[in-house]
C-alpha cells in the first residue's frame, strides 16, 4: 500500500507540473514574450514531462501485472493445497471485451457449429456484437433526431443557409467599410511599392497554392514569363482575378477579395515579370507584347514649311 501511494502521489505532481507548464507559458516569456529561445525551452520542458508521465504509466502498468500474477500464482497454490480446482477469475478488460463482442470461448464453439459447410469451411452462429449493434442503434436514432431537428421543426440552419447567412454578414461588413472603386477598363500599372507588397501578401495567401509563391506555376500556368492565356496586360490579368476561369478550375475572386486587393495582385504579378524562378513551368499561351506608350498630341510639334 505504500508503495502504491506513493506511486500515485508521483502521478498527482507530475500532472500537475505538466499542467502548470501548459497554462502558464508567460513565466518563460517574461519581458521577451515569443522569442524563439524561451518557446523552445517551453517545449523541451513540456516534452520531457510528457515523456516521464508515459514512461510511470508504462512501468505502472507493467507492475500491476506483475502483481496480478503474482496474486493468480498464489491463489493457484493455495488451490492445489486444498484439492479443489482452480478457476482464474477474469481481468476487467476480459469482462469489458467479452461484453463488447459477446464471443465464444474456442472450447465452446463446438455449440454452436452449423450442419452446413462451404468446400470445407464450416461456419459459426455467432451472434452479432453488442458493439456494432449499439452503434446501429444509435446512428438510427441521430438519424431520426437530425430529420426532425434539421427538416420538419426547422429548429437549425441546414449547411446552404449557414453558408447564405455568412455570405450577408462579410456583406455587411463590407457594406461598412470604405470601398476603392476600381475602373478596369483604365487601369494602368504603377510600380508603387508599398502597393505591390500589399499585393504579394494578397498573392501568397490566395493564389500561391495553384501558382507557387514565386509565380511560377504548379498547377496554374506559369505567371512570370511572357506568355498568357488570358491576356498579359494589368487590365487583362486583373479581369481574370475578378472573374476567374471556371471551365479551367479557377474561381472568381470577386466575391472574397476587394477590388483594391485584386487590383494590388495585379500589381505584383506584373513586378514579377521576367524573374523566370528556377524550376518554372514551361510557357503556355501566346506571346504577350506591351502596347507601345500613346504619345500626347501637345507633346508633337508641327513643321511648319517656310
Amino acid at each position: 500500500m505504500i508503495r502504491r501511494t506513493n506511486t500515485q502521489a508521483s502521478l498527482r505532481r507530475m500532472l500537475l507540473l505538466f499542467l502548470f507548464l501548459l497554462s502558464s507559458p508567460g513565466l518563460f516569456a517574461q519581458g521577451q514574450s515569443g522569442t524563439s529561445n524561451q518557446m523552445i525551452l517551453l517545449y523541451t520542458l513540456t516534452a520531457f514531462v510528457i515523456l516521464v508521465l508515459i514512461t510511470v504509466v508504462i512501468i505502472t502498468f507493467y507492475v500491476i501485472r506483475v502483481i496480478n500474477m503474482l496474486t493468480e500464482s498464489s491463489a493457484r497454490q493455495q488451490a492445489e493445497k486444498a484439492g479443489i480446482p482452480y478457476a482464474p477469475s477474469q481481468s476487467w478488460w476480459q469482462i469489458l471485451m467479452h461484453k463488447l463482442t459477446r464471443s465464444t470461448p474456442v472450447e465452446q464453439e463446438a455449440d454452436i457449429l452449423l450442419d452446413h459447410s462451404y468446400d470445407g469451411i464450416r461456419e459459426l452462429d455467432n451472434y452479432l456484437p453488442p458493439w456494432w449493434k449499439w452503434l446501429f442503434y444509435g446512428t438510427t436514432i441521430w438519424a431520426v433526431i437530425y430529420l426532425i431537428v434539421y427538416h420538419v421543426a426547422g429548429l437549425l440552419p441546414l449547411s446552404n443557409e449557414e453558408y447564405m447567412a455568412e455570405v450577408e454578414e462579410v456583406q455587411k461588413i463590407r457594406a461598412s467599410q470604405e470601398i476603392v472603386q476600381i475602373d478596369e477598363n483604365t487601369l494602368e500599372f504603377t510600380a508603387d511599392a508599398d502597393l505591390i507588397n500589399k499585393g504579394k501578401e494578397v498573392f501568397i495567401s490566395n493564389c500561391a497554392s495553384c501558382h507557387r509563391n514565386d509565380g511560377g506555376g504548379s498547377v496554374g500556368p506559369n505567371l512570370t514569363d511572357e506568355y498568357w492565356l488570358h491576356g498579359g496586360s494589368v487590365r487583362n490579368i486583373y479581369a481574370t482575378i475578378k472573374n476567374g476561369v471556371p471551365e479551367k478550375g479557377m474561381i472568381s475572386w470577386a466575391p472574397i477579395l476587394k477590388p483594391e486587393e485584386i487590383r494590388d495582385a495585379a500589381f505584383y504579378i506584373m513586378s514579377i515579370q521576367g524573374t523566370n524562378p528556377p524550376g518554372s513551368k514551361a510557357p503556355q499561351g501566346e506571346l504577350h507584347v506591351p502596347e507601345p506608350a500613346q504619345v500626347n498630341a501637345d507633346s508633337v510639334v508641327a513643321e511648319t514649311n517656310l
